[in-house]
This record gives C-alpha cells, structure tokens and sequence, in this order.
C-alpha cells in the first residue's frame, strides 16, 4: 500500500513533490480518466498537431525538406529557408526571437502551451494514455491491476502494451531521425543493412530506447524534474498571469454534501471530492494554488465542472483565470511588464528581418592547408595551398569565380577550374596563391580576394601568405 503523501496536505503541499513518498520512492500517478468540453478540445487539437509534426519531415519544398535540424551537419531548414554555420548570428537571433515570445506567452497565458501543444504532452495524454486506458481500463483497475499477482489475464495486458508502446516509440525514434537528418537518409537506413548505416541504426536504437523508457516509465518526471520551462514559472508568472486556477473566493470553505444535514454555517461551493486531484496528470491538488507541477491540461477543469453540474451549482470553480481576477474580480492582461516584452520581440523581429533582407546570397569561407606553410618553385615562385568552403543560399545554380586583389599575386584552382555550386548546397575545394620570391616582404603578409558569380561581386576575403623573405 503506498505510503501517504505530505504533499496533499495544505499546510506543507509546497515542501514536497507529489510523486515521491514520505520515504524516497516513486509515487505512481493513476489519473483517473477524463471527459468533457476542454478534453475534447484538446484532443482535435492533438490529432491536428500530431498529424504537422509527422508530415514535417515529409513536406519538401522545390525538392527540399521544409525543415530540418541536421546538427551533424550544421545545417537548418525552417520553413524552406537554409541556414549554415556561418548564419550563426541569424540562428541567435531565430532563438532570441523564440525565447522572448515564449517568456511573453507565458507571462500573459501561463503554462497553456504544457497543456495543449508540447510533444510530451501530446504523446502521453493523447496516445500512450489513452492506449492504457484501452487496455488496462480506468485508474482504479490500473491500480489493482499492478499490485495483482502474475495471471495469464496480466501477462497478455501487459506485454500487449508493451508492445503497442515500443512500435510507437519506434516510430516516434524514426521521426526525430527525419528531422536530424532527412527523410531519404533514414529510408536508406532502414531499407539496407545496419552495417552500411551503423551510426544512423544506432541513433535510431538510442532515440527509440529514450521514448519508450519515457513514455512507459519516466512519465510526467520528464515535466516536474528535467523540463526547465516549469521552474521558470516562478520568475515568469505574475498576479495578472492566466492559469488554470481554483477559485477560493467561491469554493471556501469547502464541505462535502450529505444527505439530510442542516447548515449551521455559510459553504463554499467546492464538494471536497477530490476529483480535481485524481485526474491530474502530475497528482498534485489544484486548490492549493499554482504550482510548479502544474501544466495546465484543464482536466481538473472538465471534473470539476462535471461535480458542479450535478450539484446544481454553477460552472467555473476551476477555470482560467488570474490570481487578481479572483481576488479582485478584475482582468489586467497588458501591464507595463507585457509591453517590455512585447517591445524587445518586435525590436528583435525588425532586426531578424533586416539581416535576412541583407545577408550575402553566396558565402564563402577560406583556410590554410592544415600542417603546411609554404612551397618553393623551381621558376623562383613560392606558393601557398588553401582550402575554401562555399555555400549558395540562393535557389538557382551559381559559378563561382575568385580573383586576387593584392597586386602579384597570381590563383591557381586544383582540379576542376569551375566552381559551379548547386542551389542551396556547400562545395569544397582547393587552390594555391603564387608569387614571386623575390617580390616578398614579410613572412606573414595580410592578402585579399573577391568573390563574385554571374558578374555580381559578393564581398572580399582576407588570408594569409607565408613566404621566406628575399635576402
């Protein structure tokens, strides 16, 4: 029999996790299972965002992949739109953008995006949940269940979830794979021996093995102790911040009804049933305030609504709201607060767009030859190898030309003396500078180059040349 937790009590709910017993161990969370208008809400919404994270990887524009997260690479796709390492900058500022929207999100609407749009959620709520209510039934027969001993009946429920729970992790591990690296890379890791792919196999091993051992196992701990965005709620929330919050104003006192009972003293509207408590997700009690645990998924909403409909009394004793609009009776979403926030993201978003609109279609990157400093020539020239990186960001083929600005200074390409670059692709490739020995000044000399393609210059590029000093 599990043990109680102090967590449940109001006077020390905050000085523990709901999860852990009194003595360490893990208290397994059965939510009971739910129904009602903001459930089925959520789940349409799950199927219409489960259904664009799976086709993402899918979805090409122009032969390319919409998105993509190739951080082997170094290469990104979002929304059709490449960027390489030498984009870092614009990346920084993707993220400065995103992070700056999430912290505004939050500080109006608090943890709604746990609830309703994270993939942990999602997953967990609205498939793996719903398989084990399928085939486990609700939380009471889970329970028993569990603590019942090894019978055929439970051998073939569980390993039948087992089972159904490592297919979709499987295809969860594929997914993320079609996101790192291409939706053709993992067909090809698929389709032919693991041996030809060992590291894409083993990724897909790895990936596979941490959803299942989350999903199965791990559970909401992935939101209570590893996930960051909760415990940023307490610098991030406010008084005016929309939550999933229990009315105190209207439930208290709370008192249970029974039948034939005269009323020596004023109720509250809430029943004490604790149903509130047994379909959380994370187990803690709503009515104790907000609390880190707390992902907003609106469950105790839909039970509690259920209770007060059958009680005769009026919706909306767990609803969102903010703690002032309980308190007060009055709504204050765009504070001073918000209007920081909200002017940092649009100087941000001014400052991504300018820096798109100006970034050089055509990048190029050149570095010495590891381990070699100079090569001299039998004619009385001494030479330099370098290596260059070119990347085309834009949509059409591009023939790269380079050319010496420093006077004397002559290009000779290796190989191939056309550098013809595909659209949005890196082409790598080699080149020596060349001067005369005699003309040499200093051993290490600052050179420049320009690039250019179709006639259209796209910026210099400073190096080195070492060469020994005529004498």
């Amino acid at each position: 029999m599990a043990k109680k937790n102090p967590h449940l009590a109001p006077e020390n709910f905050r000085d523990a996790l709901a999860t852990v017993q009194e003595d360490g161990k893990r208290n397994w969370v059965y939510p009971k299972k739910v129904k009602g208008l903001f459930y089925k809400y959520r789940t349409y919404l799950s199927w219409v965002l489960l259904g664009i994270l799976f086709a993402g990887p899918f979805i090409k524009v122009d032969g390319r992949p919409w998105l993509l997260f190739n951080i082997f690479e170094r290469k990104f796709i979002i929304f059709g739109a490449v960027f390489w390492p030498q984009d870092t900058y614009l990346l920084i500022f993707l993220l400065l953008i995103f992070f700056v929207f999430v912290i505004l999100f939050t500080v109006i609407f608090g943890r709604v995006f746990c609830g309703w749009a994270c993939p942990q959620t999602l997953f967990m709520e609205m498939v793996f949940r719903k398989i084990e209510y399928w085939i486990e039934g609700d939380a009471n027969q889970q329970r028993a269940l569990n603590e019942a001993p090894w019978t055929t009946e439970k051998i073939w429920k569980k390993s039948s979830k087992a089972t159904i729970f490592l297919v979709i992790s499987l295809m969860i591990g594929h997914l993320v794979m079609a996101y790192l690296i291409g939706v053709d890379e993992v067909i090809q890791v698929v389709t032919q021996p693991p041996s030809a792919h060992m590291a894409g196999f083993i990724g897909l091993i790895a990936f596979s093995g941490i959803f299942m051992f989350v999903f199965s196992w791990f559970r909401e701990q992935a939101c209570l102790v590893v996930c960051p965005y909760g415990r940023l709620q307490g610098v991030l929330l406010d008084n005016n911040s929309i939550n999933v919050m229990y009315d105190y104003v209207r439930g208290e006192p709370r008192s249970p009804i029974r039948k034939n009972q005269t009323e020596l003293a004023p109720k509250g509207d809430c029943v004490d049933c604790s149903l509130c408590v047994q379909v959380c997700p994370t187990g803690i009690d709503i009515r104790n305030g907000i609390q880190m645990e707390c992902v907003n998924c609106t469950a105790c909403i839909d039970a509690c609504d259920e209770v007060m409909v059958k009680v005769d009394r009026p919706k909306g004793l767990i609803r969102y709201a903010s703690q002032n609009s309980i308190k007060e009776g009055f709504q204050k979403l765009i504070t001073g607060r918000v209007k920081a926030y909200i002017f940092v993201l649009v100087i941000l978003i001014a400052a991504f767009v300018s820096l798109i609109a100006t970034r050089e279609p055509i990048n190029g990157t050149i570095t010495r030859f590891p381990g070699m400093t100079y090569q001299m020539r039998e004619d009385g020239k001494v030479s330099n190898l370098y290596e260059i990186t070119l990347i085309n960001k834009t949509f059409e083929p591009q023939t790269v030309q380079l050319k010496p600005l420093t006077e004397g200074l002559e290009l000779e390409i290796v190989g191939d003396t056309h550098w013809t670059l595909e659209p949005q692709t890196k082409f790598e490739g080699r080149f020596f500078l060349v001067r005369n020995q005699a003309d040499v000044t200093a051993t290490q000399e600052k050179v420049d180059l320009r690039l250019s393609a179709g006639g259209e210059e796209f910026g210099e590029i400073r190096t080195n040349f070492m060469a020994p000093v005529n004498k």
